[in-house]
């Protein structure tokens, strides 16, 4: 005869309350929600890698500064001259108004860059437009200090400045502003840069060196001689030389004139 069932024990009752009244309970997260973040988040960071001024700034949008930093010194140079006529640098491409160098080649330091731009913006403040630099600031300018023994590489970084040569174009403006306006902006702009600035156009004749290109100028005619080049061995044998207006003239030598004239010397007693 078996004896009445037995249910289970007080000590076993008091383990499972323990276990099922504090038991953190879980938080589910669907995954397509996970996804979708992971999705937004590719997405915003291609986009950012991606996305790019149309100008020569690099990705940092910083022209008055390189990306990375100069592994040797540079020396002080001069700006690279155009000699097989290139034009390249001279027009205006992007904006409608330019502000070009007109007297000669220099080393603009990028403090100067900066206070031409802030003077631009703020004469044009209000006003819908946009500024293009067609140069950037990426020589490092080394000084020594005083009383320093003679040599080259024991200069330390000063600033950084850009080689502008001559007849380049700075600054672009585009936008919806009357010439007058533009022109004001350029000549307060030019006023705080170094050298002699003038204004140009979009459509204006492009410059090789300081000899612009139009009124019947051509960058052919600027390569031909401009007189007959002639043998040495027949120097003696031709007398007439063809000067670049047509005429045929003889030419006229200093030398020779200084050779035909008699010098009288008057000795004193």
């Amino acid at each position: 005869m078996t004896g009445p069932a037995m249910g289970p024990s007080v000590a076993c009752l008091r383990y499972l309350r323990s276990t099922t009244v504090f038991r953190k309970p879980s938080i589910l997260i669907p995954t397509s929600s996970i996804l979708s973040t992971q999705r937004d988040a590719t997405v915003r960071s291609s986009q950012c890698i991606k996305m790019r001024a149309f100008s020569t700034q690099p990705s940092r949008q910083n022209w008055l500064q390189p990306v990375r930093a100069e592994k040797s010194k540079s020396m002080v140079g001069r700006p690279r001259m155009p000699t097989g006529g290139s034009t390249r640098g001279t027009t205006v491409v992007w904006g409608d108004y330019g502000l070009r160098m007109k007297d000669h080649d220099r080393r603009v330091s990028a403090k100067q860059l900066r206070i031409g731009e802030e003077t631009i913006r703020r004469r044009l403040r209000g006003e819908h437009f946009r500024l293009y630099t067609r140069v950037s600031a990426n020589i490092g300018v080394y000084t020594k200090g005083s009383e320093v023994r003679m040599g080259k590489g024991k200069g330390k970084f000063d600033y950084w400045a850009a080689r502008i040569p001559v007849s380049r174009i700075v600054f672009e403006l585009k936008g919806q502003i009357h010439e007058q306006v533009a022109r004001d902006a350029f000549r307060l702009a030019g006023d705080k840069l170094p050298g002699l600035w003038e204004f140009v156009k979009k459509g204006d004749p492009p410059v090789v060196g300081i000899t612009k290109l139009g009124n019947g100028v051509t960058l052919q005619s600027l390569k031909e001689a401009r007189r007959p080049v002639v043998p040495k061995d027949k120097l003696g044998e031709v007398s007439d030389i063809v000067g670049p207006s047509g005429s045929s003239t003889a030419p006229r030598s200093v030398s020779r004139e200084m050779d035909s004239t008699k010098t009288e010397a008057a000795i004193s007693p």
